[in-house]
């Protein structure tokens, strides 16, 4: 998908073409250094990334890159980073034929498979990882214990945890034997070991766990360990359900 031609505030364009941080950026139009379209720029000035001819010391600043939203079915025993110094397998090893730089949009767990996106889109991103926007992430998770149905109405009213309360949770259990339990849980929030310690709290311990659904996106038959690109519905779809679009 290439990237979308709108006015954007210079200091940003200089930032995300990864010259210098905005307010280097605002500095160096302070000081006469950056040029629109053969004219000094001025603190504020709004332009189009791609049409307006940037320099900044002399030099162009190049067309943004085309924007690229990725699906990826995590495998188990991948880490959800750009690095890892322990050696562990990352999760950007599944996409060697991805020229673009991508960043995993929120994370998965080592032994977490399931539904990742990657993009180079920074506000997406950001709006659909922020705790403001209550994006929903769906799991299907084979959970040992005696999962009763006290416990999981205490999971829907709301727990509280080491580190706050969850307030918002939805949760239906699919299939029961014996000890062993299958459930679909949604959240809308993405702190560490969250699912895993939902279930803790109420004496259960998760043994099988797979993101079937993130936002407004599906799993769907994606094989593991293969990833596909998102279609335009899909990313004008998922930009209007964190803001970036009219609905």
């Amino acid at each position: 998908m290439k990237g979308e031609k709108r006015l954007m505030r210079l200091n940003k364009v200089i930032a995300e073409a990864g010259i210098t941080s905005r307010r280097k950026a605002d500095r160096l139009i302070e000081q006469g250094r950056v040029f629109v379209n053969g004219r000094p720029a001025s603190l504020g000035m709004k332009v189009i990334w791609g049409k307006d001819v940037i320099k900044v010391d002399g030099r162009r600043i190049p067309d943004p890159p085309e924007k690229v939203y990725i699906l990826l079915h995590k495998p188990f025993g991948y880490i959800s980073s750009l690095k890892d110094p322990g050696g562990r397998p990352i999760i950007t090893e599944l996409l060697p034929k991805i020229q673009q730089r991508v960043f995993p949009v929120g994370r998965l767990d080592f032994d977490t498979m399931g539904l990742m996106l990657f993009t180079n889109d920074g506000e997406l991103a950001y709006r659909l990882t922020h705790p403001r926007y209550q994006v929903p992430r769906t799991y299907k998770a084979t959970v040992k214990g005696r999962l009763s149905y006290r416990a999981i109405q205490r999971i829907k009213n709301g727990l509280f945890l080491e580190d706050g309360p969850v307030r918002k949770v939805k949760i239906r259990l699919l299939q029961k034997e014996g000890f062993h339990n299958i459930v679909r849980i949604t959240v809308y929030e993405g702190r560490s070991r969250l699912i895993k310690r939902i279930f803790e709290a109420v004496d259960c311990k998760v043994v099988h766990l797979i993101r079937i659904g993130f936002a407004n996106l599906v799993l769907g038959d994606l094989k593991v360990g293969h990833y596909r690109y998102l279609e335009k519905q899909e990313v004008d779809s998922l930009k209007r359900f964190v803001g970036l679009r009219r609905r």
